[in-house]
């Protein structure tokens, strides 16, 4: 005779009674912690209990630094993939993906507008584009920023978030690192502010070229900034790296940034550097 009974009946879920969680909650790399997914949204990204900044998407971050009545402009550029590359899939196929994805045509977007009481040109990477890598378009998209803060004498700001150049397009690629450094220069002669934003992660050509140009750089906390990758250069050198090398703050501690400034700061900072990096504080044509 047996204890226990095993009743043949199934437990069936009512659809209608179910709650469905999936989706609602993040687990924090930095803290390990479970986060409500509508509280960091409401927080922009960043963790509430230990400030980790989460990566965003080009879109939000206009929306977050420009005041509405933003125009999204040079959005029609499409890479025409020069080399006809393919490695594990052609990369007109990865192109494809990508723009189905992100909904762009390519990793970066540029905007015009107000940042405050000062009119600005934005150019801003998207990281979800091919790891934001920078092949021919991102680099004409970034040169016609130029040239539209070169012909209104407005301020440029460039956040960066990329894997660097982009490999299927060769040297094609390689080539937006003259031709963006170039523009910036003539920036320069014009003394026409420019100011960096990296955020994480900016490597490779990206970090060799206009990142590091701004007349003001600055980087969201605990962003990976560099040229070749932490685990590259241990096995070039053969010696282990120090805690927390090519984040931000080691970058900062050793001179390469200016500031540090996390992102719900950044609208308001970036505000205040271009009161004293231009001539006066009222919009300009």
């Amino acid at each position: 005779m047996s204890w226990f009974k095993r009743e043949d009946n199934e437990i069936v879920n009512d659809p209608e009674k179910t709650v469905r969680t999936e989706g609602l909650w993040v687990r924090c790399d930095g803290c390990r912690e479970i986060i409500f997914k509508a509280d960091l949204e409401a927080n922009l990204q960043v963790c509430p209990k230990c400030g980790k900044h989460f990566r965003i998407d080009a879109r939000a971050r206009i929306a977050n630094l420009l005041e509405p009545g933003y125009e999204l402009v040079d959005l029609d550029l499409r890479s025409t993939d020069p080399l006809e590359f393919t490695d594990l899939k052609p990369y007109k196929r990865r192109l494809a993906e990508a723009q189905k994805k992100t909904g762009l045509n390519d990793a970066i977007i540029n905007a015009t507008g107000s940042m405050g009481p000062h009119a600005v040109v934005l150019s801003v990477m998207e990281y979800n584009f091919i790891g934001g890598s920078m092949g021919a378009v991102v680099g004409e998209t970034i040169a016609r920023a130029v040239d539209r803060s070169l012909a209104t004498r407005n301020p440029l700001i460039i956040i960066s978030a990329s894997g660097g150049a982009r490999m299927m397009e060769g040297i094609a690629s390689l080539m937006q690192l003259a031709k963006v450094s170039a523009g910036l220069a003539r920036m320069d002669d014009e003394a026409i502010p420019y100011i960096s934003v990296m955020t994480d992660p900016t490597t490779g050509g990206v970090t060799a070229s206009f990142a590091m140009l701004g007349d003001l750089n600055i980087a969201e906390p605990g962003a990976l900034i560099g040229f070749a990758g932490p685990r590259v250069i241990e096995q070039t050198i053969r010696q282990k790296l120090p805690e927390g090398f090519q984040r931000s703050e080691f970058l900062m501690q050793h001179g390469f940034l200016d500031a540090i400034v996390p992102r719900k700061q950044m609208k308001q900072y970036l505000t205040q550097a271009l009161s004293w990096m231009t001539d006066n504080n009222t919009k300009t044509a």
